[in-house]
């Protein structure tokens, strides 16, 4: 059986292959940047990947949710775990996985060709960090994120709204801003209550796979505007932008209400401010000029 190691936010996690010739961590390129050879860090996950793995015969169809690269079918089991149906924007069937309770310990099939069990393992392994980080205090966030002078800076917004053209305007025009993530940056909550950033294996689009980590400095909604204005939200508020942002499943009752004491302990820690902005110049000086000085 050939099994990997990865370290991810500070979470160790194991994947393994049942046959090495037909899935590998060949289908998943973007974690060798996370790779270790040690095991002293507590297991937060495994997933075992096994075409053989057949679904469930008793469970419940929770709900049907569109990723935007796809839908994905969501079933109850009767231990209390879940089924995951990962199918790509051809409505194909690429993944079937199958987890416990609390997402520790998972296995996976998958089918078709090789980009189709590319996409279902990083759609697999995705949905199960996110949900196995929740009992962690780690939040996966759909966000672009800049490091800038030791800290990071996540923009958060509606998909299309322009959070990749914010932080492209920040590197263009604040010197020493560099890309952390552009799609699924981590916040994980630590001992101290200090929230990070870290870097992921995720990132949409662009290919900005970075092992890197630094303190939250704030988090910034974006909302497109005809003047630029940036102004700090209230504690309602902050936690109102934020929790969207957040990959959550508001079914699951234990999951949702840790994932809602983790968003409340960031914004204790962390201003979150609203920018109203146009994507020009003069919007990433007043966004950098208030958060970042």
């Amino acid at each position: 059986m050939d099994r990997n190691q990865f370290v991810i936010a500070g979470h160790r996690i194991e994947v393994s292959f049942a046959d090495s010739s037909v899935n590998s961590m060949a289908l998943l390129p973007s974690f060798s940047p996370f790779a270790v050879q040690t095991e002293d860090k507590e297991l937060l996950f495994s997933l075992h990947v096994d075409d053989r793995l057949r679904p469930a015969k008793e469970k419940s169809l929770v709900r049907k949710f569109d990723t935007g690269n796809g839908d994905t079918l969501v079933y109850q089991l009767p231990d209390g775990g879940y089924q995951y149906i990962v199918r790509d924007t051809l409505n194909r069937d690429c993944c079937l996985l199958i987890c416990n309770r609390d997402f520790s310990r998972c296995q996976c099939a998958l089918n078709g060709d090789t980009n189709m069990r590319s996409f279902g393992l990083n759609d697999a392994m995705m949905l199960v960090f996110a949900f196995a980080g929740s009992h962690r205090q780690t939040l996966l966030i759909h966000a672009s994120c800049v490091g800038y002078e030791g800290r990071a800076y996540p923009f958060i917004a509606k998909s299309g709204t322009g959070k990749s053209t914010h932080s492209s305007l920040w590197m263009k025009h604040i010197e020493g801003t560099e890309l952390m993530n552009d799609d699924n940056p981590i916040i994980r909550i630590h001992d101290d209550g200090q929230p990070y950033l870290y870097g992921s294996p995720w990132s949409g689009k662009t290919p900005c796979y970075r092992n890197v980590s630094a303190p939250l400095g704030a988090v910034v909604r974006i909302e497109r505007a005809p003047a630029n204005s940036i102004e700090r939200e209230g504690p309602v508020q902050a936690f109102a932008s934020l929790l969207p942002a957040c990959s959550s499943m508001k079914w699951d009752d234990t999951i949702y209400d840790l994932l809602c004491d983790t968003v409340t302990r960031v914004i204790e820690h962390t201003p979150v401010y609203t920018l109203y902005c146009l994507p020009d110049e003069e919007a990433a000086r007043l966004c950098h000029k208030m958060i970042a000085q």
